[in-house]
């Protein structure tokens, strides 16, 4: 009986880490799904505002507000326009880091890209 109990405690002992390993990553797998998500919404944001004015500077501020101002900071935008009838192009980037604090040293690069026609 004795013995159970103290096998018990071993096999949770060697448990409780494996559990906390995918718990975390799990986490992480939400985080960085979450910031793609943003980062997706942004780039539809800044290709419809680039397929409706002709300056690229207006479509790179609104990819910014879109994404607020921790993450609109630290975004490349590339946006590239043709004439009337061509295609808009908003190209956005960014190098997230991991939220894990034993993981924060690591980072993944995102990027999102969103094509519309311009109209004007």
């Amino acid at each position: 009986m004795i013995r159970e109990r103290g096998s018990a405690v071993v096999e949770s002992a060697l448990v409780l880490p494996v559990v906390l390993v995918v718990l975390l990553a799990g986490l992480e797998v939400v985080a960085v799904a979450r910031t793609q998500l943003h980062l997706v919404a942004a780039a539809r944001e800044g290709a419809r505002v680039a397929a409706t004015v002709a300056d690229p500077a207006r479509a790179v501020a609104a990819v910014r507000a879109a994404l607020g101002p921790e993450e609109g900071s630290r975004v490349g935008v590339t946006v590239t326009r043709g004439g009337r009838g061509t295609s808009a192009t908003v190209t956005v980037r960014l190098r997230h880091r991991l939220v894990t604090p034993l993981l924060r040293s690591l980072a993944v690069e995102l990027r999102s890209r969103a094509v519309m026609r311009v109209e004007r």
